[in-house]
């Protein structure tokens, strides 16, 4: 006999329907985190990307607001991460334009400059902020790597575009602002990590045929150690078995040679590191992974069914499926050995406030109803009009999330394979496609 269904798993299954009946949020899969950035200065401000655009948060994750794509220009590209600036600037590489916000995300606008290209990725100097830089990866078109000294206003050529090149990330090194790695592959396919160590005047292109590995491509740079400039991680996907994987790759001389770490056959999409480089985490679109120094990677029984990580001194975050357990954002204060939720989707309060005439307040409003009754959040009626950051209390969700887990093993019978079948329907992505550069996992960014 069957078993009565969680009221969670019959959310999820209405969930499923009405993205099926709502193309311009079903385009992403289930709503779900997918990055959290904090505002550099702030211990109050984050920024968390998301399937559905971003939520904001200016009080330490006590109210949590909606900007939605539309109002970011960002349409169905999203930002492996997003930088919020100490002035309150926000700029994002979102795999198509770069965008950006004077105004703490109520007016974005999409960067002139790379209108004709792709921005796959950002990263912002460790100690001056006003010093940038951004590569590009579009298909058939000169591909470069580009600085800018103003916060992003503006931007130059650091590494000549070149037609037979193409990005997919940079990142700057902690521990020294003068070295600087970037990702790519040419129109071979051959792939390559360019590096600096003079703060971008000139680059040394260091060739990664990875000849361990079975028809490895798609080499993305992902972390550079808080401790050496000479340590980092990427991910490369590659076959063994006639079995696809996701490697974890590190490399303790710079770039120059990489080893694997660790595999697994979901997509790596994220990495972060303790400060001492000892303890690194892996994240996928199911699983987090940590991994200890002298010992191999375990799987984590929590975050499940999405994670992201992002470390904050001894703090460490990590996005979850609202649709698994009971929170899309927590942080865990023993290395993810345990979580404290820190906010589910169905808390967000409405849009983002704005003032009136912002694009966010003109576009985000009218759209919140629609995805209010996916999440299971309540409407609101402030219209997204800037007001007190300490306007009020959500009212609860008239169906809160049930204990009960909506997971493969919580129900018996065929709900399972039926969920199973219309999640395979919707084509749920991952978050951390690149366009331009090969990727089987193609979405979303990072940063």
């Amino acid at each position: 006999m069957l078993k009565p269904l969680p009221s969670s798993c019959w959310r999820l299954l209405l969930v499923l329907l009405a993205l099926r009946a709502a193309p311009s949020l079903a385009h992403a899969g289930l709503p779900e985190t997918s990055n959290l950035s904090l505002r550099r200065g702030s211990q109050d401000d984050f920024i968390s990307g998301t399937t559905f655009g971003a939520v904001i948060t200016r009080d330490r994750g006590q109210t949590w607001r909606w900007i939605c794509p539309e109002g970011m220009g960002s349409g169905a590209w999203r930002p492996e991460r997003f930088f919020w600036l100490s002035g309150g600037e926000l700029i994002a590489a979102t795999g198509n334009p770069l965008i950006r916000s004077s105004d703490a995300g109520c007016t974005w606008a999409s960067h002139p400059f790379f209108k004709d290209t792709w921005v796959t990725n950002l990263d912002v100097h460790p100690t001056d902020e006003r010093i940038m830089f951004a590569t590009t990866g579009k298909p058939s078109v000169a591909n470069g790597i580009y600085r800018s000294e103003d916060a992003g206003a503006t931007w130059t050529p650091a590494l000549s575009p070149r037609p037979e090149d193409r990005y997919s990330s940079l990142r700057i090194a902690p521990s020294d602002g003068r070295r600087i790695y970037a990702s790519g592959q040419d129109s071979t396919g051959a792939m390559f990590i360019a590096r600096s160590d003079d703060a971008g005047q000139t680059w040394t292109r260091l060739p990664q045929p990875l000849p361990q590995l079975q028809r490895a491509y798609d080499l993305i740079l992902l972390l550079v150690s808080e401790t050496s400039p000479d340590i980092l991680w990427a991910r490369v996907s590659a076959t063994e078995d006639n079995m696809g994987y996701s490697y974890l790759l590190k490399s303790t001389d710079g770039g120059a040679t990489f080893t694997p770490a660790m595999k697994t056959v979901d997509v790596i999409v994220n990495a972060e590191a303790s400060a001492d480089g000892r303890t690194v985490w892996v994240s996928t679109p199911v699983h987090m992974y940590r991994g200890r120094e002298g010992e191999e990677f375990i799987e984590l029984p929590l975050p499940n069914g999405n994670a992201c990580a992002l470390r904050v001194g001894d703090t460490l975050y990590g996005c979850g499926s609202s649709w698994v357990h009971d929170w899309a954002l927590a942080r865990s204060f023993d290395e993810a050995t345990t979580w404290e939720p820190v906010f589910n989707l169905n808390g967000i309060q409405g849009a983002h406030q704005c003032p009136v005439g912002t694009t966010v307040q003109q576009l985000c409003p009218t759209r919140w109803p629609q995805l209010a009754a996916i999440l299971g959040a309540p409407t609101y009626s402030d219209g997204g009009v800037d007001s007190p950051p300490d306007a009020g209390t959500a009212e609860p969700p008239a169906d809160p999330p049930s204990d009960e887990k909506c997971g493969c093993g919580s129900t018996a019978g065929a709900f399972p394979s039926a969920l199973l079948f219309l999640t395979l329907a919707l084509g749920r992505h991952s978050r951390r496609t690149q366009p331009g550069v090969t990727d089987h996992d193609h979405e979303t960014t990072r940063s």
